[in-house]
């Protein structure tokens, strides 16, 4: 079968690559881009810990056809701090113990980051919503969810 040649835009930089038609955007971004933030988990869309950024809405990207992302913007955990500085949602992860083993981390970092462009307050209801479709099995949930909130009231946290 023919490879599609795609073009979009991985973490500010634009991107190039030949797919198959079938090929989904986790395969595409681990093993022919070589972004290893979004991690491989269950392969179905139930564990989240493939969540990336399209066009600003989060989405597994186990489910997401690779050549749907023609044209669009991706952003994944990798492109979240600048250089050296951390992004005010991972300095929030770090201060609040919110990764342990570090699986579910960039898929929360991702839905999390998504929840603040939208909502830059809000409430611990609307943060367990957020992530509700990412498993965490180390944390309980509570430092993340901590995390998040105080990430939203740090200095910066609007930065998208």
């Amino acid at each position: 079968m023919a490879k599609l040649p795609i073009q979009f835009r991985l973490n500010g930089s634009d991107r190039a690559t030949f797919v198959d038609p079938a090929s989904n955007l986790l395969d595409t971004l681990r093993r022919g881009l070589g972004d290893f933030g979004p991690k491989y988990g269950c392969g179905q869309g139930t564990c989240g810990v493939c969540t990336v950024l399209v066009d600003g809405e989060p989405q597994l990207a186990c489910l997401t056809l690779a050549a749907s992302c023609e044209g669009r913007q991706i952003e994944t955990a990798s492109g979240m701090a600048d250089g050296p500085n951390l992004h005010p949602l991972q300095d929030a992860f770090m201060d609040h113990f919110a990764a342990q083993c570090g699986f579910c981390t960039p898929g929360m970092l991702t839905a999390a980051r998504a929840l603040l462009a939208k909502n830059p307050q809000p409430s611990r209801e609307e943060v367990v919503e957020a992530i509700s479709g990412n498993i965490c099995r180390c944390t309980g949930y509570e430092p993340i969810i901590a995390a998040i909130l105080a990430a939203a009231n740090a200095p910066g946290a609007r930065r998208a």
